[in-house]
C-alpha cells in the first residue's frame, strides 16, 4: 500500500473483516487511527505496521 489516509471500510476490506471489527479494534487502540469527523481514519503505513508486528507475534509464538 502507498502511504495514503484509509477509511474505515478500506481498512476492513483490506484485512477482509467486518467494519464493527475494524471500529472496535480502533476504539480499544489495537489499532493505531484518528477521527475526522467522527470518522475513523488510519495510515496505511500504519497498518501495514500492525500486520508485520502480528506476524512476528505469531511467529515468535510458534518457536516457544
Amino acid at each position: 500500500m502507498a502511504d495514503e489516509i484509509l477509511t474505515l471500510p478500506a481498512v476492513a476490506k483490506a484485512l477482509k473483516v467486518q467494519k464493527k471489527t475494524v471500529d472496535n479494534m480502533a476504539q480499544k487502540g489495537e489499532l493505531l487511527g484518528f477521527k475526522v469527523g467522527g470518522q475513523w481514519r488510519s495510515r496505511s503505513r500504519d497498518i501495514d505496521a500492525w500486520i508485520d508486528r502480528q506476524l512476528a507475534d505469531s511467529q515468535g509464538g510458534a518457536d516457544e
